[in-house]
């Protein structure tokens, strides 16, 4: 069985017009899938560089397989259908490393056809490190390296306005363009170079701060042999990814056209303010998750699978959702209710394995910052608790408990949670605290909650019967009334 090159397997090849910074999984089967699209489907002709941004020499480059690979979309389409697409990704020419290659990294920024950087470095790679100098070959920190391509690109072609770059982080932390761009900003002034670099900066370049949204699964281990044999060649770089994506750009609107999106309308937004559209996915997608996972653990379930075929708990968590979420977030209840839509169809995707014990992890601060702000919307809007918020808050006070059916399993959050929890749950066994005093000594915590939430009304009256339904009833009767 052959395995991908170009030679045996001819094909368009672009000119390379972007910079990719991160090898990974992700950025394969998310950037560089949806430009292959726009490749084949429009005038795009956009090749990739990736640039390998750390000292390793695993896993191989891509470049053993002449930038070749295969990605496996699947999971539940707009129809509920189930589906699985292979596509062979040409848009990538090349893998270069920021150590090995550096040099040839810095040729780069001589392109005049070179228009785009993306990046993902993980959370941590958008960051300051006090070391790195403006002659390092290469610099440690991504922001770092960025400053002395940009500086290199400046240079060669005398600060022209129209060679600037579109640079486009996809790292999940909040404007994360704006950080890049601060950090770039601040190696250039400590490194003392021109003022008219700094200003060709900001003027010739747009850092445009992304939210990125795609369960990417990498490569299929288990079923690796019998998809090559499907496909009829071997592929190390098999990258798997459910169907479900979404892709919100900060950015200027010329940006639409010059990625050829007018031309092929994937689900990229190109947005003023990617702010709403956090606050949807966090308040949402997470939010149900949150929601969704001590109230389904408890009732017996193990995945998020299993939950959304359970008609009690995917009911539940639906009109959590469309009920108690959606009505009190900023954005058209269209678009809201589309993306709802979209998000309990990827809970059911049969492709994914997701274990509840495994979202479960920091419950408590998931809580706080996913369905908290829903919670008090909600309550100041209509004047009363949103019952199933309020719920799913008890059934996570019943989760720290850390036992189902005479059984105990791993529950991971802060260990000062993780020692109150205990000692709370001790005390309500020996009957020395009240269900109401332990729901009390919970939501009074302010350093965590930030406020003290005993001071809601009705607050802790509703998630201390809740609380006590769970316990005495069991999980499956005390959630049947909210379904």
């Amino acid at each position: 069985m052959k395995t991908l090159n170009r030679r045996d397997f001819p094909g368009a090849q672009y000119p390379e017009r972007i910079i990719q910074f991160g090898e990974g999984n992700f950025l394969r089967a998310f950037i560089d899938w949806q430009i292959d699209l726009l490749n084949e489907h429009t005038d795009l002709n956009a090749g990739v560089v990736i640039v390998r941004p750390i000292e390793s020499s695993f896993p191989p480059s891509l470049s053993t397989q002449d930038g070749l690979y295969t990605t496996i979309i699947r999971g539940l389409n707009e129809k509920g259908e189930a589906v699985s697409d292979a596509r062979l990704i040409r848009s990538v020419n090349r893998e270069i490393s920021a150590y090995a290659d550096y040099d040839e990294l810095l040729q780069l920024a001589h392109n005049p056809d070179m228009r785009f950087v993306f990046s993902n470095t993980t959370e941590a790679g958008i960051s300051y490190h006090a070391g790195d100098r403006f002659d390092d070959a290469p610099a440690v920190s991504y922001p770092a390296k960025l400053t002395r391509l940009l500086f290199e690109r400046y240079s060669h072609f005398s600060g022209a306005a129209d060679k600037g770059w579109v640079i486009v982080p996809c790292e999940l932390i909040d404007y994360n363009g704006e950080a890049l761009r601060e950090l770039v900003l601040r190696y250039a002034q400590e490194w003392a170079l021109p003022e008219a670099f700094v200003a060709w900066l900001d003027e010739a370049n747009a850092f445009c701060s992304t939210l990125v949204d795609r369960i990417v699964t990498g490569y299929p281990r288990d079923e690796a042999a019998q998809i090559e044999e499907q496909l009829g060649y071997k592929d190390g770089f098999l990258d798997t990814a459910e169907h479900f994506y979404l892709f919100v750009i900060q950015g200027p609107k010329s940006l639409a056209a010059e990625l050829r999106l007018d031309k092929l309308p994937l689900n990229v937004l190109i947005v003023d303010d990617i702010k709403p559209y956090k606050e949807r996915k966090v308040a949402i997608l997470n939010g149900a998750h949150t929601a969704l996972v001590p109230v389904a653990f408890q009732a017996g379930l193990d995945t998020v699978g299993e939950a959304m075929n359970d008609a009690e708990i995917c009911s539940f968590v639906e009109k959590a959702i469309y009920q108690e979420i959606i009505p009190v977030l900023d954005l058209p209840r269209d678009e809201l209710a589309s993306f709802a839509s979209a998000v309990t169809g990827r809970f059911r995707n049969p492709y994914i394995k997701h274990q509840l014990l495994s979202i479960a992890l920091n419950g408590m601060t998931k809580y706080r910052t996913r369905i908290l702000p829903q919670l008090l919307a909600g309550q100041k809007k209509e004047g009363a608790l949103p019952t199933r918020l309020t719920f799913a808050l008890a059934a996570l006070i019943a989760f720290y408990r850390g036992e189902r059916n005479g059984e105990n399993y791993p529950v991971q959050d802060d260990a000062e949670w993780m020692e109150s929890y205990k000692a709370l749950w001790a005390q309500h066994r020996d009957a020395q605290i009240t269900t109401g005093e332990l729901v009390k000594a919970v939501l009074s915590v302010e350093s965590h909650w930030e406020q003290d939430l005993t001071k809601v009304p009705g607050l802790v009256d509703r998630v201390t019967q809740d609380l006590d339904a769970i316990l005495r009833d069991g999980m499956r009767a005390a959630v049947k009334p909210l379904c």
